[in-house]
């Protein structure tokens, strides 16, 4: 440890302004069942530049501040000001999770036992040198296995094991993923090909079908394609999926899923109805790849939903004993089913340039982004 430590903050002023800083912060102090974690890597993940950037127009950034120590700011549209009154004036820091080493650690034996210790963390502010963490937000990785490796424990492995169980608690039988070629679509393949789940991946591109075929997939559909709505219904009449995970929120393919679910389900209806089929049909949108209206064309009857899926509220329906089994295996297959590939690593003043800001708020599937605290 040194006595020097360094997080980036995004902070919002009463004069509509984003700025996103380098702060020089006190080394902590942990408490009996705290340890001081040296990060070595944090992902940047989507829900990160949700805090990151909140809903500043990007366009207008400007930077400032010293090569070491860069300074961003933002214009935030005045309409957006109202929701936003609780961070105003705060330096919020940022970072949902990462990985490092235990270097300092509280009095308690479960505490002391970590010391040493290769742990990933989440509960927020992990873009910084040191973090200071309660022990039950740290996930004890397998001996060997490197910062970078378990950066990314728990945000998207969770979120998917989490879709799965979702999935089996509300008694659906196959998954719908959109944007299925990303690091987390990745995982979410690799766990239903163990786990047996039959799932469809919507993807973009011909390389993304590629991607996720040379993996394993069985059922991979391309939006982009003119046959895309009924290459979906043929894959869910095979599938007789009901429950779909959306990552881009707007525009109009909730609306497409729903209608080629009701298709599908009406191949087994014996009489017509005015109110569609009895099939229940369900849409979990978790994302905002895109920020436009959500659009929904209504020709797939009255049972269905759309709702907002959230890991730490989807978690919250799940036992206690099933999320100890999950969190045992992300550490278990960090290294294979739960691996996060990373095509760009930048320090925290390289965070801040308006270079890399350009490029990681695109949140372009197959290009992830990796903050290392310690450069």
């Amino acid at each position: 440890m040194t006595n020097t430590n360094i997080q980036l903050t995004s902070t919002i002023s009463e004069d509509n302004k984003l700025t996103l800083a380098l702060q020089d912060i006190d080394m902590p102090q942990p408490n009996a069942d705290d340890v001081v974690i040296r990060i070595e890597a944090a992902p940047l993940n989507p829900s990160d530049l949700g805090v990151l950037f909140s809903a500043a127009d990007l366009s207008t950034a400007v930077q400032s501040g010293t090569e070491k120590s860069p300074v961003v700011t933002a214009d935030v549209p005045a309409q957006f000001m109202p929701s936003l009154k609780t961070r105003v004036g705060k330096a919020t820091p940022v970072g949902n999770e990462g990985a490092g080493t235990v270097v300092a650690a509280g009095s308690s034996p479960a505490a002391q036992a970590l010391m040493g210790k290769m742990v990933a963390v989440i509960g927020g502010g992990s873009y910084r040198q040191y973090h200071c963490a309660n022990i039950q937000s740290c996930l004890v990785l397998k001996e060997g296995t490197t910062a970078k490796q378990g950066a990314s424990s728990f945000v998207n492995p969770l979120t998917a094991l989490t879709m799965v169980e979702t999935m089996r608690a509300e008694g659906h039988k196959a998954i719908i993923h959109a944007a299925a070629a990303s690091n987390l679509g990745q995982m979410l393949n690799r766990i239903c090909i163990a786990d047996g789940v039959d799932l469809i991946n919507i993807v973009r591109k011909p390389e993304q079908e590629t991607l996720l075929r040379d993996m394993g997939a069985k059922y991979i559909v391309n939006s982009s394609s003119e046959s895309f709505l009924d290459d979906l219904t043929a894959a869910i009449i095979e599938t007789g999926a009901t429950i779909a995970f959306d990552p881009i929120g707007g525009g109009q393919l909730t609306s497409d899923i729903l209608n080629c679910m009701e298709v599908a389900a009406a191949k087994n209806m014996k009489e017509h109805s005015i109110y569609g089929s009895d099939t229940f049909k369900q849409v979990y949108i978790y994302g905002a790849l895109n920020r436009g209206p959500i659009t929904i064309n209504r020709n797939f009857g009255f049972a269905w939903g759309v709702n907002g899926f959230l890991l730490f509220n989807a978690l919250g329906k799940l036992g206690s004993e099933t999320i100890v089994a999950m969190r045992k295996r992300v550490a278990d297959e960090i290294t294979t089913t739960f691996a996060s590939h990373y095509t760009h690593e930048v320090s925290l003043s390289e965070a801040l340039k308006l270079q890399s800001i350009a490029a990681y708020s695109k949140q372009a599937t197959g290009e992830k982004y990796l903050i290392t605290p310690q450069s």
